[in-house]
């Protein structure tokens, strides 16, 4: 997946951090914009069908986590995830999955994030994500 220029300068760090994930690579998931407190993920949905011939919904909820983390981890204090749960709504239509990460709630220690996955104009599956802040994350 190519990034396009939608990412601001200050999360170059989060974006590296992401792309240097294995698992990440794996799947081909790119960070393609950061704005306005939100991510946007992509990953090729090629490669990842299931016994049905549809997207595997393990390949939608690590795009929808990985999307998770990626917002989660922006401001400079690690997070790591405490739950997750998901919801389909639907079978992918386009070769492209699409995640949109945004904060819902944040406390002191914890934070709450809502994962909108998309193919095409098609909404997939809804995605909740709490994070658990750990530290601040290593310069």
């Amino acid at each position: 997946m190519e990034r396009t220029p939608s990412i601001p300068e200050a999360y170059a760090r989060v974006v590296q951090r992401s792309d240097a994930c294995e698992f990440a690579r794996l799947l081909g998931m790119a960070v393609t914009e950061i704005e306005g407190g939100r991510v946007r993920v992509a990953m090729p949905a090629e490669g990842t069908t299931n016994v049905h011939g549809t997207t595997h919904g393990g390949a939608i909820f690590s795009l929808a986590d990985h999307a998770f983390g990626i917002a989660a981890n922006m401001e400079g204090i690690d997070q790591i995830a405490i739950s997750a749960r998901i919801r389909y709504f639907t079978v992918p239509a386009a070769d492209t999955l699409e995640a949109v990460a945004r904060r819902v709630s944040e406390t002191e220690r914890t934070s709450v994030y809502a994962v909108d996955v998309f193919s095409g104009d098609r909404l997939v599956a809804s995605f909740e994500g709490v994070g658990f802040k750990i530290g601040t994350v290593p310069g």
